[in-house]
């Protein structure tokens, strides 16, 4: 448990924003990235379990000797640049500025355990002309688009009583369950989390606290649908009001009366103005330059 603890407190102190590049002192190594020594008891299974517990789930840039296609600065490529053709394995996390990584790399004619935090570009690019919400959000956060998921829409809405917004959807898809900058965690359909799931749950509701004033939980008509929630305790809902939810706000509340923040807007653009707006009221951009989504989700 010390080493594990030793491990993480180590890895996340490279991670976290600081003056000045990272430098590796292995011979031979590029400058970007710093290599550390994993607890010899590990296997590369242990290392990721340990390290996606504050990560989510990872990418998989590299396995069985041979680097994914798709891999580039965007999506992971500083984590293979110190170990060239001697890579056999290499699982990535993104988190703010910074690479996250473990895997398997040869060493003359063993293959030993590595664990690393390399530089990380902002994954940010420009956009065509006519892209969507959710396109922005997958620029800012250089989130892998091979993950997209099918969701049976059709029985989701029937358990629900309602049509879902459009870039809601559309999010679930290419995301799934996850965090937006470890603080936005979107309530998806199927999550095997409880109380993650998209269902109206008014039972979670403590009338005398006076929480939904002066609004009712859907599904009251015209009702408070809630799509995500925060780790300060922050609650996301739609005001389902009127028959189109493409047009339905989104009302945020903390966890105290009387504290809903109206956002004319849907959750899409909702996400990618917390994430590179500073005067959002939930901003992320205050506090991170390079944004990334967590997922929870099980390969």
């Amino acid at each position: 448990m010390d080493e594990q603890r030793h491990l993480l407190s180590a890895v996340f102190g490279l991670a976290r924003p600081g003056p000045g590049g990272l430098e590796c002192g292995e011979a031979g190594h590029p400058a970007g990235h710093v290599c550390l020594a994993p607890p010899e008891e590990y296997d590369l299974d242990a290392l990721e379990e340990t390290l996606g517990m504050g990560l989510g789930r990872p990418r998989s840039l590299a396995t069985g000797g041979r680097a994914d296609p798709a891999a580039s600065a965007r999506t992971g490529l500083p984590l293979l640049a110190p170990f060239g053709d001697r890579i056999v394995e290499m699982r990535a996390w993104a988190y703010g500025g910074r690479w996250i990584g473990c895997g398997a790399a040869r060493v003359g004619e063993d293959v030993r355990l590595v664990v690393l935090v390399a530089e990380r570009e902002d994954p940010a690019a420009e956009l065509p002309e006519g892209s969507s919400w959710v396109d922005a959000v997958v620029s800012v956060t250089g989130w892998d688009t091979a993950r997209t998921r099918t969701v049976d829409w059709a029985d989701v809405e029937a358990r629900l009583g309602s049509p879902l917004p459009g870039d809601y959807k559309r999010l679930v898809e290419v995301f799934g369950y996850g965090a937006f900058d470890g603080f936005l965690t979107m309530r998806v359909p199927g999550a095997r989390v409880p109380g993650e799931d998209i269902v109206p749950v008014p039972e979670r509701a403590d009338p005398a606290r006076g929480l939904w004033d002066p609004y009712e939980p859907y599904p009251v008509p015209g009702g408070l649908l809630e799509w995500a929630g925060s780790e300060q305790a922050d609650r996301f809902f739609w005001l389902t009001e009127g028959p189109d939810p493409d047009q339905w706000p989104v009302l945020v509340t903390e966890d105290v009366p009387d504290a809903w923040v109206r956002f004319d807007g849907t959750a899409a653009e909702f996400v990618h103005r917390m994430l590179t707006d500073p005067r959002h009221p939930f901003s992320t951009a205050r506090h991170f330059d390079t944004h990334w989504f967590q997922s929870y989700e099980s390969a």
